[in-house]
């Protein structure tokens, strides 16, 4: 056989491809105390420790309440709005003059997306084999850097911030009213005319009809919206005597704005 051009490569007629060993995976019994099937021993485990957080999930939901904050009111300029714990260190990061400001999309876009493309890429940049730390500088190095700079800014945003009145600029009232006087004969006119079903057994509203505890609208008025309707209230809904639609509107705009039961 000549080298160069007119080399050929022959193979051995007596080796027979049928002697050929199979390109078989191992299985796992043959590596005793080190390996387990999958189906049912490695997934009922996983399972099993899936329920036991689950539960301790759901315990600590019921026993501590959430921390519910007054609703949203777009008007106050004095609130000052907090991330969650997780978030703390991008939220310090808008602090610092060179990502905030006219360089604000410097601390919202351009170094999160560095940072989160380095360790995108982190892989692709170090492909040896080692699992060793030593073995792995730029993996480790880039991990490590990142680590740090999200717990000193989370460290940094903690210190800085002043928690008693983040606490109490969002502490829930609750505005509970007047309490209503359920013997009055006004309130026994309200519940027999089904006045209830809509605004609610202590005037609050509904999702049907609006508050009464706190209405604009005069005793007259009151009078006449009960036979007329007003809005989304059709009329011919009040079906009593009118001395007792009068005593209904009395008992209702005593719960108004200004009225003698609205204090």
């Amino acid at each position: 056989m000549h080298r160069g051009k007119g080399m050929k490569f022959v193979t051995d007629s007596r080796v027979s491809i049928n002697n050929r060993m199979p390109n078989k995976s191992k299985d796992y019994s043959e590596y005793p105390g080190r390996t387990e099937a999958f189906w049912p021993n490695f997934l009922l485990r996983e399972w099993m420790v899936g329920a036991v957080f689950l539960i301790g999930f759901m315990t600590l939901t019921i026993v501590e309440a959430a921390p519910l904050q007054n609703i949203a009111d777009p008007t106050n300029t004095s609130y000052i709005p907090l991330p969650d714990w997780y978030f703390l260190f991008l939220y310090q990061l808008l602090k610092y003059q060179f990502a905030a400001g006219p360089y604000i999309l410097m601390g919202t876009v351009i170094l999160p997306g560095l940072a989160f493309t380095a360790l995108l890429v982190a892989p692709w940049l170090d492909q040896g084999l080692e699992r060793r730390p030593a073995k792995r500088p730029i993996a480790v190095s880039m991990m490590l850097l990142a680590v740090v700079s999200i717990v000193f800014l989370t460290w940094e945003s903690v210190q800085t911030t002043h928690w008693d009145t983040i606490h109490k600029q969002g502490e829930l009232t609750m505005n509970e009213g007047p309490k209503i006087d359920t013997s009055a004969k006004g309130y026994e006119i309200y519940s027999n005319q089904s006045c209830v079903n809509c605004h609610g057994k202590n005037l609050e509203g509904g999702a049907a009809a609006p508050a009464l505890v706190g209405t604009k609208k005069t005793e007259e008025e009151i009078y006449e919206i009960a036979d007329k309707g007003v809005g989304s209230m059709p009329a011919g809904q009040y079906k009593g005597s009118d001395a007792d639609r009068k005593e209904l509107a009395k008992f209702i705009a005593s719960y108004g704005e200004g009225g003698e039961n609205n204090k």
